[in-house]
């Protein structure tokens, strides 16, 4: 059951006073959900919608009815709107929003995709932003160029600065926040810029290296915890990189576990025996 205006509820004749009290509780002053109810993401972004009238979703809670992934459940709901008082989980911001800047939804008013992105890039820091970026990229197809020709409108807005080094390193191939967070740790080591999900194929068969640099063939995979846990992928993963070993390439595997200075010296290693063989055979 969507949240509801507890009052109107009671006017209409929908419910009595004892039936609210006893059966819903207020998510916010006024707006009920039904008692034990889980307060999933959406459940939040709709009650923080009704509780600031003629407010628009945005940021990550826009993200994520635009259908990014990864966007937290208890993220907080960000409304460009006029602030009423705080409440806990709602952020607020009385901004500037032109009318191309904002959409219908189903039953909801949400940033497009492009302010959409630029807000996550003002107001988060670079990685997570980037993270975000990338999902929404995935989903909805975003043009970084057209992100930071909307934020040419507000030259003078709060992290629009953040905003410009941000959205460039957008990247839609990423298939998990720690996938955005190895390609920036490579970036920033000042490599050159990883591509992502390269497609690599031995005539009948085609793999897709998660990122890396194809001319020396070298590539890094982040493997999650399913890779270790789902057998199946196991098995893939072992076919998987024997074809690309019999191509060439020197795969990195990358954990949750494994350090930056870990990474970084495994890469640099890699980028040295490249070197080496090429002196070899020169």
């Amino acid at each position: 059951m969507s949240p509801f205006i507890g009052s109107t509820a009671v006017a209409t004749g929908l419910l009595t006073r004892g039936q609210l009290r006893w059966n819903y509780t207020a998510i916010h002053p006024d707006v009920y959900i039904p008692k034990g109810s889980e307060p999933t993401l959406d459940v939040r972004t709709r009650a923080a919608a009704l509780w600031v009238p003629g407010a628009i979703i945005a940021g990550r809670a826009a993200a994520a009815l635009h259908g990014a992934s990864w966007v937290a459940a208890t993220s907080p709901i960000e409304l460009i709107g006029r602030a009423r008082r705080r409440q806990a989980g709602v952020i607020v911001r009385e901004e500037r929003i032109h009318t191309d800047e904002f959409m219908p939804l189903g039953d909801l008013v949400v940033t497009t995709p492009e302010r959409t992105a630029l807000d996550v890039a003002r107001h988060l820091p670079r990685g997570e932003a980037v993270a975000h970026l990338d999902a929404l990229a995935a989903t909805t197809g975003i043009d970084p160029a057209a992100v930071l020709s909307l934020a040419n409108r507000y030259p003078g807005a709060r992290g629009i600065q953040r905003a410009r080094i941000a959205v460039p390193l957008t990247d839609a191939g990423a298939q998990s926040p720690r996938e955005s967070w190895l390609r920036l740790l490579l970036i920033d080591a000042r490599y050159p810029r990883p591509a992502t999900q390269i497609p690599v194929s031995d005539g009948y068969s085609t793999a897709f290296v998660d990122l890396g640099w194809d001319e020396p063939k070298i590539g890094l995979e982040y493997e999650g915890a399913h890779h270790q846990l789902d057998r199946s992928q196991a098995v893939r993963d072992i076919g998987r990189y024997d074809m690309l070993d019999e191509l060439g390439w020197l795969i990195i595997r990358v954990v949750k576990e494994h350090s930056r200075g870990y990474i970084l010296r495994r890469v640099h290693d890699a980028f040295a025996r490249r070197r080496m063989s090429l002196a070899r055979s020169a």
